[in-house]
């Protein structure tokens, strides 16, 4: 009767650690689903700020319709890119653009001093700030669930429910102007 009972005992341990370990890979992968989704609300921020600061610049510098062209080109691929490394990589080519954009401003002193310029570069430094700090909240979660599901013995109850590791948002490896920040500053 005491087998009983003690084989009883660890089945109810076993089906509790089960559904604890289900629990947690449930947390953490809604946690990096929220921690995406504030990426995606910080680059909206940007989207948002980028056609304000190409109307800004064109009024000082008209003639530089390729470099507007290219921004906005690159702002709708970074709307549109699905999935955390398409859209590491088109936000990659949207700050090439943006700095081409400051690089443009450069020549023109009075677009420099103009005040609603100068806020929309301390909105986009701020918002490039909260986009870092969104990407290292992301990948925290990513690396807590990928832990989880790589070791033993969570493996198995990932494995056996189907959970799946996400990917990292980073930077393109072979793009050096990637991991320098937008210079905003004048």
């Amino acid at each position: 009767m005491s087998t009983l009972y003690i084989i009883i005992a660890i089945v109810v341990v076993i089906a509790l650690w089960v559904m604890y370990a289900y629990n947690n890979f449930v947390r953490l992968i809604q946690r990096t689903k929220e921690a995406l989704a504030d990426i995606d609300v910080q680059m909206k921020r940007r989207f948002d700020l980028i056609p304000n600061l190409v109307e800004t610049v064109k009024g000082y510098a008209a003639h530089e319709q390729e470099t507007f062209a290219k921004v906005t080109e690159m702002r709708t691929r970074a709307m549109n890119a699905e999935g955390p490394q398409a859209k590491a990589d088109a936000d990659n080519m949207l700050t090439g653009a943006l700095k081409t954009l400051f690089a443009v401003s450069e020549n023109y002193p009075d677009l420099k001093a103009n005040q609603n310029f100068l806020e929309l570069q301390r909105e986009l430094a701020d918002t490039e700030n909260k986009i870092q700090a969104a990407r290292r909240f992301y990948n925290t979660n990513v690396r807590d669930l990928t832990i989880g599901l790589q070791s033993f013995p969570g493996n198995m109850v990932g494995k056996a429910f189907g959970f799946q590791a996400n990917e990292y948002f980073e930077l393109a490896e072979d793009e050096q102007a990637a991991r320098e920040p937008v210079a905003v500053s004048f």
